[in-house]
């Protein structure tokens, strides 16, 4: 097998850990194309990206272009002579871009396409409650994850799993693909095929703040699943007061034990050293929270310092 030469394209840690696996591997990178440095923090300092902070650690040419139509920029990936564009978790490419490399741009999508095409697959995936999902490669077209794909790998979703958890999952088996993947092209024995579905097509839209505040009114399940898909971003929040103060809490974990019924519904209260929620269908314990202006804490520690408070919705 002959070794490809590869530009990487990608922004955060779930893309670095696929330049990691390649870097480790015979195919050679011979650019990394990753977003500009942004102010972040209290001091809104210059922050580069993890992939770019990556490619630095391994003394990779980095290129950070603002406009991917730059023709200076086109000209430098031509110079690279690269076999294979791959991209994970980055902007959308112009075809003046990905139809460079001979062998082409494929993309690593973290669900088994066509399902939820877009930007946040991980978190849509737990939040419908689905018990599977995975990863797959696909050659990039002109539209968003539509393009014929290459190779696919499924992984089970667990009952308390979180997006955080699955991720760390999906980055370590999305390793393997596009190492396959990669070998697959240069032994020109992939077959891409066209992306077919059954039923309804879910997709991933952008997650926004407002995506996580709960509705006590809707099934257990359906709270349950929105808390675990929201950790750790952008998190599930809702309103508590203690003794009548409204205090905004983000809610990090719970358990939701279906057909429990101990109080009056929408009723807050502690048992067990947990701050617990009747719902119409169940009861929702909640493990782990954050009131605003405060640290991220387990709830037994939590309700130990408030332990003569009257808490409701």
């Amino acid at each position: 097998m002959q070794a490809l030469k590869i530009v990487f394209m990608g922004t955060p840690d779930f893309a670095t850990l696929q330049l990691e696996a390649i870097q480790k591997s015979p195919h050679k990178i011979v650019g990394v194309v990753t977003v500009e440095d942004k102010p972040a923090g209290r001091g809104r300092k210059l922050q580069a990206s993890s992939v770019k902070l990556a490619a630095q650690k391994f003394d990779l040419p980095i290129f950070q272009p603002s406009n991917l139509k730059d023709p200076s920029f086109i000209e430098n990936l031509k110079k690279l002579q690269a076999d294979v564009f791959v991209v994970v978790a980055f902007r959308m490419l112009p075809k003046v871009v990905w139809e460079i490399p001979p062998k082409g741009t494929f993309n690593l999508h973290a669900s088994l396409l066509p399902q939820y095409r877009g930007a946040a697959p991980i978190h849509w995936a737990i939040l419908n409650g689905e018990t599977k999902t995975g990863v797959t490669t696909f050659l990039i077209d002109q539209h968003i994850d539509t393009g014929k794909i290459l190779l696919q790998k499924e992984i089970s979703i667990g009952k308390s799993q979180t997006t955080g958890e699955l991720h760390d999952d999906l980055a370590k088996i999305g390793q393997e693909i596009i190492l396959e993947t990669l070998n697959g092209l240069a032994l020109n024995t992939l077959i891409a095929k066209d992306q077919t579905a059954e039923g309804e097509l879910k997709t991933a839209p952008k997650l926004y703040k407002e995506t996580g505040f709960l509705n006590f009114d809707v099934p257990g399940e359906v709270i349950f699943n929105q808390i675990r898909g929201l950790n750790p971003y952008p998190s599930a929040h809702t309103i508590f007061q203690l003794d009548g103060v409204k205090k905004n809490f983000k809610i990090h974990k719970a358990t939701f034990i279906k057909g429990e019924k101990r109080r009056k519904i929408k009723e807050l209260f502690i048992e067990n050293e947990l701050l617990c929620l009747q719902l119409a269908d169940g009861i929702l314990e909640i493990t782990e929270l954050q009131m605003e202006g405060k640290t991220r804490i387990l709830a037994k520690e939590f309700v130990r310092g408030y332990q003569n408070t009257f808490f409701s919705l």
